[in-house]
């Protein structure tokens, strides 16, 4: 009698955890290969994304033996892990790379082992883009240095300081789709 009470309970104990949530992992690794006078410089970003999808159910109190499943929002994390040529890793929770434009130029903002670079045609070297401890960007042209943002809509927003005039002014970089 004891061992079917104990079956029994761990039968519909078994029952009673399924599965309650839908998740999804996908990891991509991108190998960054650099040749110069230096040797061989590698640079291993990995991308995870997770999609968390709550299960629910439309009828649940329905006697129904198959139920269908009821629309839930899908979280999304996605996370941005880079190691560097010399063993240095750093953790990027949104990756803004992408090209962007600002007065029909094209440039190329890609990540780099402290931030960001920033590239155009007409740039002899690169700008740099670093991030603060307030969540914002400290932008280092060739004859500029700017603070700068990401908006909501993902755009670049550079803010400079022009002495002569004593105001700022506002540059916006428009993320190319």
């Amino acid at each position: 009698m004891k061992k079917i009470l104990l079956s029994a309970m761990m039968l519909f104990g078994l029952n009673a955890v399924a599965q309650n949530k839908n998740i999804t992992n996908v990891t991509k690794t991108t190998v960054t290969t650099v040749k110069d006078s230096d040797g061989e410089k590698k640079q291993v970003k990995k991308e995870n994304v997770q999609e968390v999808q709550n299960i629910e159910l439309q009828n649940a109190e329905s006697k129904e033996l198959n139920k269908d499943l009821k629309p839930t929002p899908v979280e999304v994390t996605s996370t941005t892990q880079i190691t560097n040529p010399d063993g240095s890793t750093r953790t990027v929770d949104v990756d803004r790379s992408s090209y962007y434009e600002s007065n029909g130029v094209k440039y190329d903002v890609k990540l780099d082992a402290q931030g960001y670079t920033v590239n155009a045609p007409s740039f002899q070297k690169p700008a740099l883009l670093r991030k603060t401890s307030t969540n914002s960007y400290i932008y280092r042209g060739k004859d500029q240095t700017s603070i700068g943002y990401f908006d909501t809509n993902g755009n670049l927003i550079l803010e400079t300081y022009d002495d002569r005039s004593d105001k700022v002014s506002t540059q916006t970089f428009t993320k190319v789709k």
